[in-house]
């Protein structure tokens, strides 16, 4: 998310400290960039498995061809290689099917969920930035007050002032403390998330992960990172 700064007025008092928000832009960084490198690697991983289909659907055709060659009604040697290895083609396009589908389940479709989150997480970024934005404006405003003499209507404007402050000064802690406390413990826990579809990636390509089999890291997971 691009910042996109307010043209407001400045409060003289320091909100919010620089370590807080060089804390804040830090995490929102970090995760930034796994967001990227999560989309990017999911597109990887389905060009991945259609190149994997393309390359045996190409052999299956290949096999096919030189089966119903001419060539193999003159010698039964060459039809029984051909036929040979036209079972050896299907038997491996059925195997990367099979490969695929798992991949599909296990690696490619939990890829496309966690991405799912970074949606909400960006918009709780823009509601914590309008909320500081909204907090500083109120607070400029009091601070004016205050600077003016004492006079009876200034100290009515002062109060309805400080009034208007404190439940958005209130809103943006709450949503500034929340951000903080999540956007680390969310940003750690993609080796969790991740390592069992990269376990079950190198099962599939041994061929040892059975049709449906869903990694039990998964299931409890999924839930903690709140995609399901």
């Amino acid at each position: 998310m691009s910042w996109i700064p307010f043209k407001i007025g400045q409060p003289k008092k320091q909100i919010v400290s620089k370590t807080v928000e060089r804390d804040f832009e830090r995490e929102y960084d970090k995760l930034q960039k796994l967001e990227d490198q999560t989309k990017k690697l999911h597109k990887d991983m389905k060009k991945s498995t259609e190149a994997d289909l393309a390359m045996s659907k190409a052999a299956v055709k290949i096999s096919a061809d030189l089966l119903s060659n001419p060539l193999c009604d003159q010698d039964q040697a060459f039809v029984d290689s051909m036929t040979a290895l036209d079972t050896a083609m299907r038997r491996m396009d059925s195997f990367n099917q099979e490969k695929v589908n798992q991949i599909q389940k296990t690696v490619i479709d939990p890829l496309k969920k966690y991405s799912g989150v970074f949606p909400s997480l960006n918009m709780a970024v823009k509601r914590r930035e309008q909320a500081l934005q909204d907090y500083k404006r109120l607070q400029s405003k009091a601070e004016k007050y205050e600077e003016k003499d004492k006079t009876g209507p200034v100290m009515v404007k002062l109060h309805q002032a400080r009034e208007e402050l404190r439940p958005v000064r209130d809103d943006f802690e709450v949503k500034n403390k929340q951000l903080l406390d999540e956007m680390p413990k969310f940003y750690h826990s993609r080796i969790d998330y991740f390592q069992p579809s990269f376990e079950a990636l190198i099962r599939a390509q041994i061929g040892r992960e059975k049709q449906g089999h869903y990694p039990l890291k998964y299931r409890g997971f999924w839930g903690f990172v709140g995609v399901v």
